[in-house]
């Protein structure tokens, strides 16, 4: 099998940059993507074709068969009983983390209609969580067959648990995140 793209962009360019502009004393201390997280969440009264068919578009987006979520605890108001399926998560890890991202970067965030960029936030730990609203950006997913649209929220977990770090790892990686508006309004005045 041959060595995802974004993986080898991370051992020649990625690592050595951060290295240099960081100054680690060892390639070691340079963060790293960990793991990926894609997780969403259904209506506790959706019936057992439509639970199946999210549940196959997750594993269609993320290349492995996602684990269903269940409620911890029954709640009346919505109509929930405890056990029940309530979402569908699944963790990728090393090649197919690799892989997943580059679609994600290159081919999936680019299709969404006005897309300026995604938001700077990291959680104050190193992750950074986006919220998907469609899950028909991928490309994995028919639009003709949709019955129903899924959103879905993509965490990246890093190495590290400095924000300034793990941000300036995922630009290395090419993550389109959203000038400011002061650093916009600089660059048109120049």
């Amino acid at each position: 099998m041959n060595e995802p793209i974004l993986k080898k962009h991370y051992r020649e360019t990625v690592a050595p940059a951060m290295l240099k502009s960081r100054g680690y004393k060892n390639p070691h201390q340079v963060p790293a993507i960990e793991k990926v997280v894609i997780n969403t969440g259904m209506n506790a009264t959706i019936d057992k074709a439509a639970l199946n068919e999210t549940v196959q578009d997750i594993a269609n987006i993320a290349g492995q068969r996602p684990v269903l979520t269940k409620a911890r605890k029954s709640i009346s108001n919505f109509k929930l009983r405890e056990g029940m399926p309530i979402g569908a998560k699944v963790t990728l890890r090393g090649a197919m983390m690799y892989e997943f991202l580059h679609r994600l970067i290159s081919v999936a965030l680019p299709t969404i209609r006005d897309f300026r960029g995604v938001s700077n936030k990291l959680d104050g730990n190193g992750n950074y969580t986006i919220g998907i609203g469609d899950h028909t950006i991928f490309p994995e997913i028919s639009v003709d067959n949709v019955k129903r649209v899924v959103g879905m929220d993509i965490t990246i977990v890093t190495t590290t648990r400095d924000d300034a770090a793990a941000r300036e790892l995922l630009k290395h990686f090419g993550m389109p995140f959203r000038r400011s508006e002061q650093a916009a309004a600089e660059a048109a005045s120049a």
